[in-house]
Formats: structure tokens, C-alpha cells, sequence
């Protein structure tokens, strides 16, 4: 193998990419000002001075709720392409198979239902 410019200039690019990556954070350890104590370690909230502490618990029903909202929301994005990509297809095929996925998407809906995870437990006192 024989190292030509091709070589040189995809170890060059590499390498600004590396430096265009770890730059910025070696020159942020070696300029940052360095102040501790004050206002420094608290939460920052919209310039008003924070109410109780930083590290309240939330309950498990709002990740419960952002994880199900993201798995329905990126199964509904599967739906754009698809729908563009069959709009030009002939046949019952296409329709079929995204009626499947439609049907597993409404099943897990009333699975997700039936097992009271769209109920928000109340908070008892």
C-alpha cells in the first residue's frame, strides 16, 4: 500500500476533528475562572433564587408517561416515510402491512390500559 495524498488528507481531517472536538474543553480547563462558593453552586432557575432543594423526587408516573410518549411518538414517525414510500405502491400489500402496524400500535395502547398505567396515582399526604 502506498500513502498518498488521499491517506494524507483523511489523516488530516481526523485530525481537525479531533482538535475541532477536545479543543474547546482543553481550553476551557486552562481559561475557566475558577470561583467557588456563593451563588456558584446553586441551581439555576430563570434568575430567581431557588425554592427547596435541587434534588426533589419526582414520582415514577412522569417517567412512566416520557417514556411511553416516546415510544408512541417515534413508532408514529415511523409512519411518515412509510406513508410517502406506499403512496406510489399498487396492490393490498402496503395497506396491509401498515394496518399490522397500526393494529400491534392500538394493541399496546390497550394493553398499556388495561394494566393501569394511564392512571396517575394520587399523592397521599
Amino acid at each position: 500500500m502506498v500513502f498518498d495524498w488521499l491517506h494524507f488528507a483523511i489523516i488530516l481531517f481526523l485530525l481537525g476533528g479531533l482538535l475541532f472536538a477536545v479543543g474547546p474543553l482543553i481550553l476551557a480547563v486552562l481559561f475557566a475562572p475558577r470561583a467557588r462558593g456563593g451563588d456558584i453552586g446553586m441551581p439555576y432557575e430563570c434568575g430567581m433564587v431557588p425554592y427547596g432543594s435541587s434534588w426533589a423526587r419526582w414520582g415514577v408516573s412522569y417517567y412512566v408517561y416520557a417514556l411511553i410518549f416516546l415510544a408512541f411518538d417515534v413508532d408514529v414517525l415511523y409512519l411518515f416515510p412509510v406513508s410517502t414510500a406506499y403512496a406510489d405502491a399498487e396492490g393490498w400489500i402496503p395497506f396491509v402491512k401498515v394496518f399490522i402496524f397500526l393494529f400491534f400500535l392500538i394493541l399496546s395502547v390497550i394493553y398499556f390500559w388495561a394494566k393501569g398505567v394511564f392512571t396517575w396515582p394520587r399523592r397521599i399526604q
